[in-house]
């Protein structure tokens, strides 16, 4: 169900290495699930600060751990040169533990179970231009072995925001976390776990400058504005691309009946949406 860089057609999602977890934390892939360059035929999601962009899995099975979403800007007229392993990465998203304790509390990844979407808003002050947008699970359910997600897509950024984060609040990935950070390296089913109602999610802080998103510890309110435009979608064998005036969607979608090795995860068939 995998097709290889060479035969994936014309898309703004970057090609993914494998539709498996990613195991090590530092891996040289964990940027973008790939050797961190465009694929055969890249292009572009058009897209305005205070939209909101929307990742779509077929399916979800592992309810523990969180959902990050950072953007890294390609300070070129697009993102099709760009290795994304060379950029610096901002998160503007973020939900880890939500009630609960380690052990049976509510996570970010059982609303996407629930949901199979996730959102985040582009802030409405960011600076207009390329930009990479990395959208990762991270799955904690088996003990002291998490599993990474990531998927990335190339975008355009309109209006005429002109903020982006200070050095603080960017990093390198990998090098943004280790395998031996708390968030990282997580036993849900020890006794600790059993009373523990606190997690550390990964990556550096939201940057507070930015306004029109959720920032934890912040005051900046996400309103979500769903509005009706015209749609074209682009479909390949392994990956639709969807986008609308307000709303894009990029899909990555396994084709094959055949179930394999971490294959019931939703590592295949990922899509992202716009609004």
């Amino acid at each position: 169900p995998y097709l290889p860089a060479s035969q994936q057609s014309v898309t703004a999602g970057r090609p993914y290495t494998s539709y498996d977890p990613i195991l090590n934390p530092t891996a040289s892939t964990i940027h973008c699930n790939d050797d961190g360059n465009a694929g055969p035929n890249p292009t572009s999601i058009n897209i305005n600060p205070g939209d909101t962009i929307v990742g779509h899995y077929p399916q979800w099975t592992h309810a523990e751990g969180p959902v990050t979403v950072y953007l890294a800007a390609c300070n070129a007229a697009n993102c099709n040169s760009v290795n994304s392993g060379s950029v610096k990465w901002f998160k503007i998203a973020e939900q880890g533990l939500i009630s609960g304790t380690l052990a049976a509390g509510s996570w970010a990844n059982g609303i996407l179970m629930a949901n199979l979407q996730w959102p985040a808003k582009i802030p409405t002050n960011l600076k207009a231009g390329a930009y990479l947008l990395r959208m990762e699970t991270l799955a904690l359910h088996q003990a002291n072995t998490p599993q990474f997600y990531p998927e990335c897509v190339q975008l355009i950024v309109g209006g005429s925001g002109t903020a982006l984060p200070p050095a603080e609040y960017q990093v390198s990935i990998p090098g943004a976390w280790t395998a031996t950070d708390p968030g990282v390296m997580v036993d849900i089913y020890s006794d600790a776990a059993k009373t523990q109602t606190t997690y550390t999610i990964p990556g550096p802080r939201i940057w507070p400058g930015f306004t029109g998103i959720d920032i934890p510890g912040g005051s900046n309110p996400t309103t979500t504005t769903t509005k009706t435009g015209t749609t074209t979608t682009t479909t390949k064998t392994g990956t639709t691309t969807t986008t609308t005036k307000t709303t894009t969607t990029t899909t990555t979608t396994s084709s094959g009946a055949k179930q394999t090795h971490y294959g019931q995860c939703g590592g295949s068939g990922y899509r992202i949406d716009t609004s």
